[in-house]
């Protein structure tokens, strides 16, 4: 897979941007501020409808513009594929398949499968576990794109449920006993919802860190050689119940259902007595070691940017080595190089290289390695142009 083509609309800073690419490295090259990584985030826009900088849309638009656009055109396995998105925040965004109006959105995912290598990564090793989630999301998503609908149908349910165990809690205080009876029975509904959506999204995320792990570790004893191994583990709230999992088997949906059901029922108590959600995948965590000791807290700065980049590359080789029908993704490295020594800089660009196609950017040319010396783009003053 390749992107060929690649146009914007009134896209964060952009009033308009076009860009032809081609199979193999392209390299976008510009100082800072002048537009790189909008680019990139359109493209992943199209990949993932979202960003990887902020959490919402709006910032997405052009100040002063009402909408963005997005248009994509994407070639596997000898057959073109045009995307459009049209982004316009407080309102439901519209995407066109071949020109086709598509029902959702969401209904373009899995049109272009990416892998993104940025700064932000770091925030996977560092940050809070909602950053390892959502990274376990992305690759879930990838690997099965329907699976956007279970994880957007789970985050209505905790909304709703939320708001009911918050209506129970002010029930209660107020003395109002039938009123607390009747959000438990509704609490009931949602429950089997949550299950529901939950076993599904969980059983995905177990899959998911069972078929990442041998590349993961391979990659990072590539990047890292000198030090330990990588360990990944995904820590579930339900290990208790399901002992299978600390085994690191995966159990059938019906099973982890019925698990999630039984937990429930037995945390409603505390749950309504705090007014939140205290049971399902959304607070689950995935546990990132090296050797003995836990990455978080203990790894050095070197070491967290080994690991970001071992996940980032083996969600890349197993993409790849589950594509078909040369669907292969797109490898995108924003502005990392800069960031890496000489070492990680070489690993990534023996993999960038292999890529169907790769696409990076840099401040100066000279943070590129010779193995990606491709098409070049200059990014200045609010125009691309092709230098190379």
């Amino acid at each position: 897979m390749f992107v060929r083509h690649l146009s914007v609309a009134d896209f964060r800073s952009w009033p308009s941007a076009e860009l032809a690419f081609e199979p193999g490295p392209s390299v976008l090259v510009g100082a800072n501020g002048q537009g790189k990584t909008n680019l990139i985030e359109a493209l992943g826009y199209v990949a993932t409808l979202g960003s990887h900088r902020v959490p919402t849309d709006a910032p997405l638009v052009r100040h002063g513009a009402e909408r963005a656009v997005v248009r994509c055109a994407l070639v596997a396995g000898g057959r073109e594929l045009r995307v459009e998105l049209e982004i316009t925040p407080g309102r439901a965004n519209k995407a066109r398949l071949n020109g086709a109006p598509q029902p959702k959105a969401r209904d373009v995912l899995g049109a272009l499968r990416w892998v993104l290598f940025a700064p932000e990564d770091l925030a996977i090793v560092r940050g809070d576990p909602s950053e390892r989630r959502r990274f376990l999301d992305e690759l879930v998503i990838a690997r099965t794109p329907r699976l956007a609908g279970v994880r957007s149908d789970y985050e209505r349910v905790l909304r709703q449920r939320a708001a009911l165990l918050k209506s129970s809690g002010q029930a209660r205080r107020g003395g109002s006993a039938g009123s607390a009876g009747s959000v438990e029975a509704t609490l009931d509904v949602w429950d089997a919802h949550l299950a529901e959506h939950g076993a599904e999204l969980l059983a995905a995320r177990l899959v998911a860190v069972r078929a990442l792990r041998p590349h993961a570790v391979a990659a990072y004893g590539q990047v890292a050689p000198a030090s330990a191994d990588l360990t990944l583990h995904y820590a579930c709230g339900l290990a208790g119940v399901l002992p299978e999992l600390d085994a690191d088997e995966v159990p059938e949906v019906e099973a982890l259902r019925a698990a999630l059901l039984a937990e429930l029922a037995r945390m409603r108590p505390t749950e309504l007595e705090r007014g939140v959600n205290l049971v399902g995948p959304h607070r689950d965590e995935l546990d990132l070691g090296i050797g003995p000791l836990p990455v978080r807290g203990y790894a050095s700065h070197g070491e967290g940017w080994s690991v970001a980049l071992a996940l980032r590359l083996g969600s890349y080789e197993l993409l790849r080595e589950e594509a078909v029908a040369d669907a292969a993704p797109v490898l995108v490295l924003d502005d990392v190089f800069a960031e890496l020594d000489a070492g990680r800089r070489e690993q990534l660009a023996l993999v960038a290289a292999k890529a169907e196609q790769s696409i990076v950017t840099a401040a100066v040319l000279s943070d590129v390695p010779e193995q990606l010396a491709g098409a070049c783009y200059e990014v200045s003053a609010g125009t691309v142009s092709r230098v190379r």
